[in-house]
This record gives C-alpha cells, structure tokens and sequence, in this order.
C-alpha cells in the first residue's frame, strides 16, 4: 500500500498541506482518523478545521458530518447505507421486512440510503425473492416505503435499479445460492453465450432487439422510481450482473461493435445510462455503481478502463460513481481487506471530475472520516455496519456531539442535550 502511494504520489502534490499530511499518514490504512486523534489531537484538531471549512461546513464535528449535495439533493451527512439485498419479496413486491428494514436504517439517521438491487423485469431478477420495479404493484408498494422515510427521517431514499444478466435464476442465498433448475429455472440472457462458471446454465447471446428492450425495461423503471417517490436513482453496473457483464472482456467475448475493446464495452451500458437520464428529472441525481477492477491478472476489466469509463459516465449525466469491484468471474482474487477498494475511489476522484462514493469494508465511522479527510472519497457506503447498527449515524452523532442531525421525536429521549 505504502509503495503504491509513493509511485502515485503525484497525484496528491494538489492537496492542501494538511489534507497531503494526513493523506500520507493514513495511506497504511493502521493510522486512521480516530486512533491519531488519540497520539495527536491537535493535529487531527487543524484537519477536521481546516477540512470542514472546506466543505462549507464549518459547525462539523467529523468529516461524515459535513452536509453533500448532488444537483438539487442535500444529504444531511456522509455515511450511505449501500444496497444489501434481502431476497425477501414476493413476487418482486416489497413487503412489511423491507418497510421494516429500510425505515429503521432511515430513522436511524444516514446521510442516504439506496435499496437493494431492485430488477427492471421479472427475468432481471437475481432470485425469486428479488425486488423489482416493473409493474404498477410495485410502484405502489414502493411508495408506502418511501413515504415513511419521508414521513420520519431526513433520509434521502435512492434505488437501486438492475438487471441480473447470466447470473439471474438463482436459489436465495440460504438455499445453496446456486442457480435454479427444472420449473423453478427462468431463461437468462448475456452479451455472450458464455456461462459464468462450469456448472451454470450458458445465457442466450442478446441481439440489437433485446438490447433495446432491456434499456426500453431500464428507462419505465426509472419513470416508475419517480412515481414511487424515489430522490435518486442507482444504475446497477457492477458485480458481473448484466451491464457489468458487458463492460468486461472476461465475460464480453462479442465481435461486434458491442464488444472488442473498451469503447465497444462500454457502448451499450452508457447507451442505458443516457436513456435513463433523459427521463430522470434533470434536477435529481443519478449515481451508478461500478466494478472498478476485475481482480485478474490478464484478461479482466481493469482500474484503468475505469477511470475512462467514469468520465464517460459522468459526461452521459451521471453526478456519483459507487465505486465497487469483482463480480464477472469465479476467477476473480480480491485482495480482501480494511477499506480495500478505497483506492480505486480515490484514483477516479482525482483524476475525473465527478463525485465518487467508497465502499467496501469501510467498517465504521472511522473509517469514513479517515476515508473523506483524506479526500479519497466523497461519500463513503456502509453494508454489514448498517446491519447491526441501523441507527449508526445517530450514534456517531452522540460520540461527536454533532446536535444538528434529526432525531425521530419518538427517540428524542437518547439525545444528549447540549450541557451534556
């Protein structure tokens, strides 16, 4: 990690001689925001001071407190609840679990929160206990949940919209997770007929009329996610689902101009994206998340293509890029460990112009504030975090001090006054 920081360290000579500092202190990942507080709070003191100023945020106790906004959209704070599926619908419905699930997290406080990955279509669908968007019931389901999140926090509620591609028709995750077979099976489809590992079933190869009709299935989607009272919108291209699958040469083995080199992988994905924003509301932000490495050593989607690919993204109309990896193929080695996809979140945030977001066994608030001090990031996504803490940015607030976040007059109670 150190030596990688030293070979790029250009890329930082733009950084504020605080931020520079604490950028190198940090680059271990053993240092962070809240363990250097305790060797040298003074320090740390000058970097929330001079960060949050920055920021416009000058009353911030901790950089997750410091307000963002994309287009017209305010998040009162930094830390995300990311998209966790929990294969829990009928029918593609949400139901009481997901209520349940998604207000707690949202009562709870975070800066935002986007939903599992919800399929454009029936076929979409990771598994039968996915949600989706492709119908009027789910519209209305959807809107009883965002409604309550209206209703009782200041959460922004965002979606995530997707496409599960060769890796649809799956058992749940604790029924084997594997793919379906006989009646329970449904037909997948892919930008190859290429099978995602040995024993899954080959997808059929889509041709320009499936194209067509999966971004036709994206674009009512996003048209249903603004009925069902939605702020953001989430494309779904990253983990090896369907327009991930596309952007890589590890599952895109097409010969013509959707696939080849990057340019050509990149086509139809961006196609989707630039129909989506000409009917996403120009004022509310879209975001897409991505696989920014394949974790290959020879013939996957690299850290590289995606840089090129976020600046393509963002000049489609994409204002936050989720910065994710793996996913296309059983042959991926991740290098598994504390915050460790951070550093493609910060190779795109400083060399394209547009809002990044981490994720990635960012385990905490301290990591999150250790993550945005450093300008690695501008929002940072917490999964198994938010799980057992659905209240983590109210609790952060309470460590802080921070008193301007919302508090539910129902847990009032738990907030500690001023003098205290």
């Amino acid at each position: 990690t150190s030596l990688e920081w030293f070979e790029n360290s250009a890329r930082y000579m733009g950084q504020h001689p605080l931020q520079l500092t604490f950028n190198l202190m940090t680059r271990s990942k053993r240092i962070t925001y809240g363990n250097l507080a305790e060797r040298d709070p003074e320090l740390v003191e000058r970097v929330r001071e001079w960060w949050c100023a920055e920021q416009g945020a000058p009353g911030a106790k901790a950089p997750i407190f410091a307000p963002f906004t994309l287009r017209d959209l305010t998040l009162p704070n930094r830390m995300v609840v990311s998209p966790m599926c929990q294969y829990s619908a009928e029918e593609g419905i949400p139901g009481d679990w997901h209520l349940m699930h998604v207000g707690a997290r949202a009562v709870g406080g975070a800066g935002l929160l986007i939903t599992e990955a919800t399929a454009v279509c029936a076929e979409g669908r990771i598994t039968h206990g996915c949600t989706g968007l492709y119908g009027p019931e789910h519209v209305q389901a959807w809107r009883r949940i965002t409604d309550f999140v209206h209703a009782h926090s200041a959460t922004p509620i965002g979606i995530q919209l997707s496409h599960a591609g060769r890796k649809a028709s799956c058992s749940l995750p604790w029924e084997g997770d594997r793919p379906l077979d006989g009646e329970t099976a449904w037909p997948t489809i892919g930008p190859s007929a290429d099978a995602f590992d040995a024993d899954w079933p080959v997808p059929r190869a889509m041709n320009r009329a499936d194209m067509d009709a999966v971004t036709e299935q994206f674009v009512q989607a996003t048209e249903r996610a603004l009925e069902a009272g939605f702020d953001l919108v989430e494309l779904h291209m990253a983990h090896g689902y369907l327009l991930s699958s596309f952007l890589s040469p590890a599952s895109n083995l097409r010969t013509d101009e959707y696939g080849g080199d990057l340019e050509g992988r990149m086509r139809f994905p961006l196609e989707v994206c630039r129909a989506v924003r000409a009917v996403w509301p120009a004022h509310m932000p879209l975001a897409v998340r991505i696989s920014a490495t394949d974790w290959l050593a020879d013939d996957g989607h690299t850290a590289e293509d995606s840089v090129h690919l976020s600046q393509q993204l963002s000049e489609a109309g994409c204002d936050l890029i989720d910065v994710s990896s793996a996913g296309n193929t059983p042959r991926s080695e991740p290098g598994y460990g504390r915050m460790y996809q951070v550093p493609f979140a910060e190779r795109i945030r400083h060399e394209v112009d547009v809002a990044v977001m981490a994720v990635g066994a960012i385990q905490g608030w301290d990591h999150a504030n250790t993550v945005l001090a450093a300008g690695r990031a501008d929002l940072c996504a917490l999964a198994r975090p938010h799980l057992v803490h659905p209240h983590l940015s109210l609790e952060a607030a309470v460590e802080f001090g921070q008193d301007d976040q919302f508090w539910p007059p129902q847990y009032l109670a738990a907030k500690p006054s001023p003098a205290e």
